[in-house]
């Protein structure tokens, strides 16, 4: 009797003994492990889409062809599609969302340069609508920061696709005031051998600079959580400082402003009036350019909205969604 209860209590123990493991020596594992549990607590299914030979990696959730239209998140540079788990939190459960890995990052396929600058982010992103049968009826387009200048260049290509799009912390303007961060780009033009980019950190401390520049709000977090976000992202700084030369490069740099005059799609602009990476100043650009576009400042948050304010995010995106489809329906009775 006594050995089958030590028996039992070994097997209970196994878990826990695992997951001190995995904390004290492999937090990079554990971190995905959390994702995996969160992405399946909120209802997301992870799935792989095909254009030719290159795969790419998306979750979703709910039924397409609901009241409201399909909603596509594109992430920032050197996220994945978890980043937006934090908002589909506060998403109705109905509502169809899909969340795609953007060209080279986590799932989705590791080609060149050429996949990288925003023109060619925009084109796979066009065959991952098409791969997956989005582009059957109108979608909504959101995206922040590299994702943001991606959606924006996207509706004034492809507008017919959209229903509206939404832009936060979009970068890819040219910002009245500009950070520090963007003024360190010049130099980083003169210097491209340059070791150390604020956005690709190599060392704890590197990390927790970067998620200060990012972060209005301290995020406070454990120091093996730091560790295993740094152990996560090191092995791709290769690839990072690529996409990042394509981006800061002559044919991305302003790619969203220089598409502003094409877009025609109803747009809302989401800000952190305390972004440290691309100053607040761009939603006025975006507002005195665009012919329907309504903007939402956020006081009190920095560049990372998705992260400090989910909830919030999620309302502001949600209501112009309804605003939208009581739009759409006023014009069907008047026509």
């Amino acid at each position: 009797m006594m050995e089958l209860i030590l028996l039992s209590g070994g097997i209970l123990l196994l878990p826990v003994f695992a997951f001190v493991a995995s904390f004290l020596f492999w937090p990079g594992v554990l971190l995905k492990a959390y994702n995996w549990f969160w992405r399946c607590r909120l209802g997301l299914a992870v799935r792989y889409s095909h254009s030719g030979s290159y795969r790419f990696c998306y979750c979703s959730r709910g039924p397409p062809g609901g009241a409201a239209p399909s909603l596509l998140l594109l992430h920032g540079f050197s996220a994945t599609k978890d980043m937006w788990l934090p908002l589909v939190k506060f998403l109705p459960r109905g509502q169809h969302v899909v969340c795609v890995d953007m060209p080279g990052h986590e799932g989705t396929t590791r080609t060149g340069a050429e996949d990288y600058s925003i023109q060619g982010q925009v084109t796979r992103i066009h065959q991952f609508v098409q791969s997956v049968g989005l582009d059957k009826r109108p979608f909504h387009l959101a995206g922040t920061s590299m994702g943001g200048n991606v959606a924006g260049v996207y509706a004034a290509r492809y507008p017919a696709q959209l229903s509206g799009v939404t832009l936060i912390c979009p970068a890819g303007l040219v910002y009245p005031t500009e950070t520090k961060f963007i003024r360190g780009l010049r130099e980083l033009e003169k210097t491209p051998e340059a070791e150390s980019i604020p956005l690709i950190p190599s060392t704890p401390q590197e990390l927790e600079d970067m998620l200060k520049l990012c972060c209005h709000n301290p995020l406070n977090l454990p120091r093996q959580v730091l560790r295993g976000l740094l152990d996560n992202r090191i092995p791709n700084n290769d690839f990072y400082k690529e996409v990042f030369m394509e981006l800061v490069g002559e044919k991305s740099r302003h790619s969203l402003q220089e598409n502003l005059h094409l877009i025609r799609t109803p747009v809302l602009v989401v800000w952190g009036t305390e972004d440290q990476v691309v100053d607040v100043s761009g939603a006025a650009v975006l507002e005195a350019a665009l012919p329907n576009c309504q903007v939402a400042l956020l006081d009190n948050c920095g560049h990372s909205v998705v992260l400090e304010r989910p909830r919030k995010a999620a309302k502001l995106l949600m209501d112009f969604l309804s605003a939208q489809e009581v739009d759409c329906e006023n014009t069907k009775k008047l026509s």
